[in-house]
């Protein structure tokens, strides 16, 4: 096997993290608290009354309508893949505010629809259908931004848990990319018929100006920086090697790594550039510490796009986008840790065993797997944990109905007697995740920190 990445002898690549901007997941909900509050502002203030159940229901459908259109930004910025929102609030939870946030924004757009349509309806002694037809056709850009209220009605249904679950996750990413048609179809009517706009300049000047903005961050980050990351670091997969069942290990190789500034315990979406998953680009963690000589993931064959990635060839080109995530040491509170991880979950907690600052038993390793062949670099985590003064607690054993919990409460602290003084780090599939949060719970650990990182994005 390659002496993967040197990890132990290399200095790490990326140095000095600690001056890396990183915003406070805090001061993010602050900031979209305040931009709502600016919103509603805007509609107090060029509304000098209202009047009658007409009135009242056109106002509820402006307010609605402004709200909707404010949360389609929001929502853009969170998934901008901005590195101070990346490093500082993560991808997991920065997706889970997205997906929340698009239940509301879909919300607000029917509702805005059905509230403006009603509201004019009873302002001219109509039915809503007809008022619905009229608007629709006789409104300008109204069609438009029907289409674009449709297309979020439509990327909401896929994005549901139960639709979710049967479509292919590429074939998901890909359905998401119409909410930027939706923004750009809706945006026009905002300005032509939005009472709040048409006759406030400053208004219009600084909702596009908004937009603008987001619009800049979402091209450079999103489109323009990982070209320019695959021009200038030239990624190629240097080895490929089994490190257990159904699961590999790729090394790769570049130019430059250093100005990545990766830290232990992030993931990169990987492309790799062949025939059959150019097209594809999913998150995996590094498996060992970024160094100067090259970058290591490991991947389980879970699927269509991961077991192509069992039969790489040296020499194939790769295009990375990152490194994303704050599942780093920047969310260590404590000096003393837990790395709790399960299955291939245990690739992020890996780097981070390897790399976090602390005295012998500070920093503690358990490892979760149902069979012994399951558990992966158990060389170099016995190596780590040797260096370090401690050992692995690995918790082998299939989960039966009705037999002992592995991580239950009770077990959890007959391994780590101090564990309600630690930070936990856990990493692993959602069953096991879930699992191990009900017992470190029940445990007495808080739920600030228990630091959770799922890739289900």
């Amino acid at each position: 096997m390659v002496d993967v990445l040197r990890a132990k002898s290399m200095p790490q690549a990326g140095g000095g993290h600690g001056e890396l901007r990183r915003a406070r997941p805090a001061a993010v909900l602050w900031l979209v608290y305040a931009g709502a509050a600016a919103v509603l502002a805007l509609w107090w203030f060029d509304t000098p009354s209202v009047s009658g159940l007409g009135d009242w229901l056109t106002v509820a459908g402006r307010i609605t309508g402004l709200l909707a259109g404010y949360a389609m930004v929001v929502l853009i910025a969170l998934m901008s893949r901005t590195p101070p929102l990346e490093r500082g609030v993560g991808t997991d939870r920065l997706s889970r505010w997205h997906a929340m946030g698009g239940r509301y924004a879909v919300g607000l757009t029917m509702a805005h629809g059905l509230l403006i349509t009603w509201g004019y309806a009873v302002t001219s002694h109509t039915n809503i259908v007809h008022q619905g037809v009229v608007l629709v056709l006789s409104y300008p850009d109204v069609l438009a931004a029907t289409v674009a209220g449709l297309l979020l009605l439509g990327i909401g249904v896929v994005s549901a848990r139960a639709t979710r679950a049967r479509l292919r996750y590429e074939t998901w990413y890909y359905l998401h990319f119409y909410t930027y048609l939706a923004v750009a179809l809706a945006f026009s009517h905002q300005f032509s018929t939005g009472a709040d706009f048409i006759n406030n300049l400053p208004a219009r000047i600084l909702w596009s100006a908004l937009y603008v903005a987001v619009g800049v961050l979402l091209l450079w980050y999103r489109i323009l920086t990982p070209i320019r990351q695959a021009l200038r670091h030239r990624l190629r997969v240097e080895h490929v090697y089994a490190e257990g069942p159904r699961v590999v290990s790729i090394v790769m190789s570049g130019r430059h790594l250093e100005e990545l500034e990766t830290e232990p315990g992030q993931f990169f979406r990987w492309r790799f550039l062949t025939r059959e998953s150019w097209w594809a680009a999913n998150p995996f963690s590094l498996s060992a510490p970024a160094a100067p000589g090259g970058l290591r993931i490991t991947v389980k064959d879970l699927g269509e796009h991961s077991h192509q990635l069992i039969y790489l060839k040296p020499g194939t080109k790769v295009a990375a986008e990152g490194p994303y995530g704050a599942f780093t040491a920047g969310l260590r509170r404590r000096r003393k840790v837990l790395l709790l991880g399960g299955g291939v979950g245990i690739t992020p907690l890996r780097t981070l065993f390897e790399t976090l600052e602390g005295a012998p038993g500070e920093v503690l390793m358990m490892y979760r797997a149902s069979r012994e062949s399951d558990v992966l670099f158990r060389p170099e985590l016995d190596a780590i944990a040797a260096a370090r003064g401690t050992r692995v607690h690995y918790l082998i054993g299939a989960r039966r109905s009705g037999g002992p919990n592995p991580l239950s409460a009770r077990r959890l602290t007959a391994a780590v007697p101090d564990l309600a003084e630690r930070d936990i780090y856990l990493c692993g599939p959602p069953g096991m995740t879930a699992e191990a949060i009900r017992g470190l719970r029940a445990a007495g650990v808080r739920p600030r920190q228990i630091h959770h990182e799922s890739f289900e994005f």
